[in-house]
């Protein structure tokens, strides 16, 4: 019997996956494979949080493709060498992926295609995990968009995502030589810091499917909702969607299944946000060192300051003194998320209030998130720093204390994550009254911002 081999990378779900449909449908044998890659130059190896999720991600899939007949085969090791050798063991006819956008990705797979060519290995990709590809939607002179709002609008108008494709029903193939997950080493042990991860999420697509069904239930009210951190307001799908375990489609035409008159404003404002995650992904295809390199290059003239190690510390840690920037930073490492306005106000008063280049932040979010995406994160970042497409204007410095007056103003967030607050005389500042065992904070935000702002109007005009 011919084989078909089935390439899982970001996409480790077996319903909507339109390489593993492909296989299924080929009438072949059907192999499955998993490439720990984190030895080819340019991809970037995961973080902490999400080699913990990577591994959950991968027991879920190999249990639901067990159910459906074959096995997930585990290797670890180059794309480029690794492939090649997992098709010489399986005899494969052909091999099918689902597409990734990372420029060291797209160079290995379009090598791989090259390579299998020559071998009379037929070799195809299909999109699967973004509504658009990158190259599909611009502008009139053929650019890419710079700014979010037309480019959302463009992909409104240019078409309406395809249908969600179902799971195959049943497959067989034979069973290669596996590596142990566990010998991959990709849970925490000394120490096991993951005790907040599992309690707060349910990786693999059962629970990215029940996460999205959860959200649905709670739908109305989602635009003003998911402004207020102390509230379950958002629909948390971030790593789901980050992993592949539920696609940007089924999340799509579920909402667009499941809104009515009450509910049309809410969802018109959760898809923006899948908005904002293709635009993200375009703003990485067409600058492949996002992470790196500011995209305004003017930027580049920021007059950013090397972090004490204690200022860094507080920051990472959640001891600066301002209760809505610990409360983040303590649920980020607590929980391997932050609430999307909350990611916003560390960002910024640790690139505006500290002055610490963006890049720093940007290092320890990806470490530390579940949901931590190549593109999203850089992009990101860039957006507070000022320094990225669309971005937040340079004077916009995110107050801590007025944000959480505003948007937890009983300290609901605050008091779940800073429990030492319990105490304080005054919540949002409790450096105005007695507030045992919190610390002073690290930096005065008056004087700070207007050194920030002084910084920024150094810079050269883009």
């Amino acid at each position: 019997m011919a084989v078909t081999l089935v390439w899982f990378r970001d996409d480790l779900r077996i319903s909507d996956n339109p390489a593993l449909m492909a296989a299924a449908q080929s009438g072949d044998d059907v192999v499955a494979c998993y490439v720990l890659d984190e030895e080819t130059e340019g991809i970037r190896p995961l973080g902490g949080a999400s080699k913990w999720w990577l591994h959950h991600s991968l027991s879920a899939l190999a249990a639901s493709l067990g159910e459906l007949g074959i096995a997930l085969t585990l290797r670890r090791g180059a794309a480029g060498e690794v492939l090649p050798r997992l098709v010489d063991e399986s005899s494969a006819r052909a091999v099918v992926w689902n597409r990734r956008y990372g420029l060291a990705e797209r160079t290995v797979d379009a090598s791989l295609k090259a390579g299998f060519s020559e071998d009379g290995v037929e070799a195809t990709s299909y999109q699967a995990n973004l509504l658009y590809e990158p190259w599909e939607v611009a502008t009139g002179s053929k650019e890419p968009y710079k700014v979010f709002t037309p480019f959302w609008r463009a992909c409104l108008a240019f078409r309406t995502p395809r249908t969600p494709l179902p799971a195959p029903e049943s497959l067989q193939g034979p069973q290669l030589k596996s590596e142990n997950l566990d010998s991959w080493k990709l849970l925490p042990t000394t120490p096991d810091w993951a005790q907040g991860l599992r309690e707060a999420w349910t990786p693999g697509e059962g629970g990215a499917h029940e996460r999205l069904d959860d959200f649905l239930d709670s739908a109305a009210g989602y635009k003003a909702a998911r402004e207020r951190p102390g509230t379950e307001g958002t629909s948390r799908l971030s790593p789901h969607l980050r992993f592949g375990e539920i696609s940007p489609f089924e999340v799509w035409h579920a909402v667009q299944d499941n809104k009515d008159t009450s509910t049309a404003e809410d969802m018109r404002v959760f898809g923006a946000e899948l908005g904002w995650r293709e635009f993200s992904w375009q703003l990485l295809y067409f600058n492949p060192d996002l992470a790196t390199v500011n995209y305004r290059r003017e930027f580049d003239g920021f007059a950013s300051e090397d972090p004490t190690p204690a200022d860094l510390a507080a920051w990472q840690q959640g001891r600066t003194g301002y209760p809505l920037v610990d409360a983040g930073m303590r649920q980020l490492y607590g929980t391997g998320w932050m609430h999307n306005r909350v990611r916003m106000v560390t960002a910024s008063f640790l690139i505006k209030n500290l002055m610490v280049d963006w890049r720093v932040g940007e290092r320890w979010f990806w470490d530390c998130l579940v949901d931590a995406d190549a593109a999203s994160n850089a992009s990101n970042w860039q957006w507070v720093a000022g320094s990225g497409a669309d971005a937040s204007p340079y004077f916009r410095i995110f107050n801590p204390v007025l944000q959480s007056r505003k948007f937890d103003a009983e300290g609901k967030y605050l008091l779940r994550h800073v429990p030492e607050l319990a105490d304080a005389d005054n919540l949002h500042e409790p450096w105005k009254g007695s507030a045992p065992g919190y610390p002073d904070p690290i930096v005065d935000l008056k004087e700070s911002r207007e050194r920030a702002l002084s910084a920024y109007k150094e810079l050269p005009k883009g």
